[in-house]
């Protein structure tokens, strides 16, 4: 991030926007543009460590004390920390966007089976439950239905997943 300090002061706002752009689905910054400034290496480090911060500061719903403190002793740290604060509704907008377009799939009902394996061709005496979960997804309009079947240790660790993820969820939403 030390290579920040290779832009002209004047330039380091507009850069930082590019990326903000790019953040939120639009135009991102082109090296081209900053060929004379930065190598190639330098550069994707540079868009790499900016994409990161502006999105681990909102994502995490960072102090501007916590952002300086990341930014450590890079130079135009008050440019960096401007745009972030002009634009943080915007880049949380833009991350919202691009997890919501991972699945636009959502669980419309559910329904579940307990049964009890006796035996089967291999083994005279099983004596083991399986769980037959059924889930109804909505996809672009059309309902259709996905089941599965899981042994106990299988749904344990999908009840889990599932907790992990509401408590994931449940921060964002604080």
């Amino acid at each position: 991030m030390n290579s920040l300090t290779k832009l002209p002061s004047a330039r380091c706002p507009s850069l930082c926007h590019k990326v903000v752009d790019g953040l939120c689905g639009r135009e991102p910054p082109h090296m081209a543009d900053y060929g004379d400034t930065w190598r190639l290496g330098e550069w994707l480090e540079l868009m790499d460590c900016l994409s990161s911060l502006f999105r681990r500061a909102v994502g995490d719903h960072c102090s501007d004390e916590e952002v300086l403190a990341g930014l450590g002793d890079v130079g135009y740290s008050e440019a960096v920390l401007g745009v972030l604060k002009a634009r943080r509704e915007e880049i949380r907008q833009g991350l919202l966007q691009r997890t919501h377009l991972t699945s636009n799939a959502t669980l419309q009902d559910f329904d579940w089976q307990l049964k009890l394996v006796l035996s089967s061709d291999k083994i005279s005496s099983l004596q083991t439950p399986l769980l037959n979960l059924s889930l109804y997804v909505r996809e672009d309009g059309a309902l259709r239905p996905v089941s599965i079947e899981m042994s106990r240790e299988e749904l344990h660790t999908l009840i889990s997943s599932l907790e992990a993820a509401n408590k994931v969820v449940v921060l964002q939403l604080k």
